[in-house]
């Protein structure tokens, strides 16, 4: 099971708070550093000093860390055209030397496109959109130098493109998708992830949606050992249960309903949930951190709860 850290930083966060996460996180030995796609803060936070952009952090984060894979879970397919976000993606792996992941979805928040004036179309639209984006960004990475790449889409026709530039990574940064819808979205996975992951679901859910998109799978002749599988759940772990306690107050939380529906208690308690993930097949957790300042947290977890996984 690899650990992975994941931030909201539209909760509240300058670039240097997500840089001080990251590198802590590189130093500690996790596997990667997320961040989420948001404009808008959620809940009852300020938000303050306001939103950063996710691929603008990680560019950033390219050049200001060594190892730590970095990536987006996950970015919204309304916020970009499917061309210069390949663009951008391909740039940042540039300068990340091979490190960026690709989680992207439909869109859910609406409230976000309409204070930063984003079109919000309809459901079903958003996933054609991103479907077509997928179509779109795959194929101009997958098109071999010195052809050209061509699209009759619906939303984004794509006519002779250089298809550059490249990514580093070959044939491609991983692709991440996931969610809980039933139909649609195991049938995009078989096609395009290298990765599913299911943000904040209870064990019994994820092997439920695991199986789908392992069906899914199945109905589109693709190997379901292709994919990597994860889970994202917020994380507050401490030494005893008042540390607990006193994390989750910081947070906003209670500790009862952390250890119901996240990934909380002592790192005892933190090494058996995760075994549970484990056992359904969930290879990546993503740590949700909100407590951005608290890096002894972090360290915490990496010192005694990574060495027994």
């Amino acid at each position: 099971m690899e650990l992975r850290i994941f931030t909201e930083p539209q909760q509240g966060a300058t670039y240097d708070d997500l840089l001080a996460v990251a590198r802590c996180a590189e130093d500690a030995g996790y596997g990667a550093f997320f961040r989420s796609d948001h404009y808008l803060k959620m809940g009852s936070v300020s938000g303050d000093p306001g939103p950063t952009d996710a691929w603008t952090t990680l560019a950033g984060l390219a050049r200001d860390t060594r190892r730590i894979r970095l990536g987006t879970l996950m970015t919204a397919a309304t916020f970009r055209l499917p061309g210069p976000l390949a663009i951008t993606v391909a740039q940042v792996d540039q300068m990340s030397g091979g490190r960026v992941e690709l989680g992207i979805g439909t869109g859910w928040y609406a409230e976000e496109h309409t204070a930063y004036g984003i079109p919000f179309p309809s459901l079903g639209e958003r996933f054609d959109r991103l479907e077509e984006q997928l179509a779109v960004i795959t194929g101009l990475w997958a098109t071999p130098p010195g052809r050209t790449f061509d699209f009759a889409g619906t939303y984004y026709p794509v006519s002779d493109s250089p298809a550059l530039p490249k990514p580093v990574q070959d044939p491609r940064p991983p692709i991440l998708l996931g969610g809980t819808g039933p139909k649609r979205t195991p049938r995009l996975a078989a096609r395009y992830a290298d990765e599913f992951n299911l943000p904040f679901a209870s064990v019994e859910d994820s092997a439920a949606q695991f199986g789908r998109v392992r069906d899914a799978c199945a109905e589109a002749g693709r190997d379901p050992a292709e994919l990597c599988w994860s889970n994202a759940l917020v994380l507050c772990c401490g030494r005893d249960d008042a540390e607990v306690a006193r994390r989750a107050a910081a947070i906003g939380r209670e500790p009862d309903e952390l250890r119901a529906n996240g990934l909380a208690g002592t790192p005892a308690e933190v090494v058996d949930k995760i075994g549970r993930y484990a056992k359904i097949g969930s290879e990546r957790l993503y740590l949700q951190v909100l407590d951005l300042a608290d890096l002894d947290h972090l360290e915490l977890v990496a010192a005694e709860v990574m060495p027994q996984l």
